[in-house]
């Protein structure tokens, strides 16, 4: 009686088996960076939350690494009153929501011309709109500020007639600063859409204005999603421009109401982790609504040939 013999095992080549391993390697590699990158970003959060809901007592008395003992939320009570943040709230809704949509609207605008028109400034215009958003702000801050004392504006828009100290002044230099990299990125991602989408719509004698705002306009939805996402967390957060345009406390935006919690001689940790937390709020509300559209923003062009 016979046996059948058992199959051979096939030889896998060396250069495979190497290449295999290198493989393996890499993604081993990859995943302990990424664990690496997640823990580095997480623990500042972490101990900003672990601090906030700790008592000021307990930790001058234990110290900040010591176990707690007490957790509470009045830290962000406390914070809420104490820096009026409703009002610097509304504030940055004020300068915030208005430059936002300057921004993107004039950006798509310029990369509407740029991107889809045929003329023989099109680079330069490009280029003009791309070099000033290299420009450091503090390198024009004193001519800035010279111009803000002499600009007259309606009331409507400033109490005192000047683009100085008004909520006006703080729009149109965050408009004017975010512009040239939203027309950078607006002009890469209308290059992408078929031209023979625009050529049709020329045919049937549609204008320029309906070519922009009716057709191309609706399929940079990705790419505006991703700008508005990140127009509203740079200038929510900025605080550079309105210490230096604003000289009235009670018309900054928020990110100067943090300094509201901290004392000539005395500062509360405890009490500005939680205001400093309940800061980032909004901008974690944009990013939550604007999710998918953000996401599928960052990969534009990915998978265009």
């Amino acid at each position: 009686m016979t046996t059948a013999a058992p199959p051979l095992e096939r030889a896998v080549p060396a250069p495979v088996a190497a290449r295999r391993h290198k493989t393996s390697a890499g993604r081993v590699g990859a995943h302990v960076f990424l664990l690496i990158a997640v823990i580095l970003w997480i623990t500042p959060i972490a101990w900003a939350i672990y601090t906030s809901l700790r008592p000021y007592n307990e930790t001058s008395k234990y110290g900040y690494l010591s176990w707690p003992r007490h957790l509470t939320f009045h830290n962000f009570s406390t914070a809420w009153t104490q820096a009026n943040m409703l009002h610097y709230f509304w504030n940055s809704f004020m300068i915030t929501v208005p430059a936002v949509i300057l921004a993107l609207g004039f950006a798509s605008c310029v990369a509407f011309v740029v991107s889809r028109l045929n003329f023989w400034f099109n680079i330069p215009l490009l280029i003009i709109f791309t070099a000033g958003n290299l420009l450091p702000q503090q390198v024009i801050i004193t001519p800035l500020y010279r111009i803000y004392l002499t600009v007259h504006v309606p009331h409507l828009l400033s109490s005192n007639g000047l683009l100085y100290d008004s909520y006006a002044g703080l729009v149109v230099i965050n408009t004017a600063f975010q512009v040239g990299f939203c027309v950078f990125v607006l002009s890469n991602y209308m290059k992408t859409i078929p031209h023979e989408i625009g050529e049709a719509a020329l045919i049937d004698g549609a204008p320029v204005w309906t070519r922009f705002w009716k057709l191309t306009l609706p399929l940079c939805r990705p790419a505006l999603a991703a700008l508005a996402t990140l127009l509203t967390t740079w200038i929510y957060n900025d605080f550079f421009w309105a210490i230096a345009l604003i000289s009235t406390g009670n018309k900054r935006p928020i990110t100067s109401a943090l300094a509201n919690l901290q004392g000539q001689y005395f500062v509360n940790q405890n009490l500005l982790a939680a205001g400093a937390l309940i800061t980032a709020i909004p901008t974690l509300l944009v990013y939550v609504i604007l999710q998918r559209q953000f996401i599928a923003g960052l990969s534009l062009g990915s998978s265009k040939g």
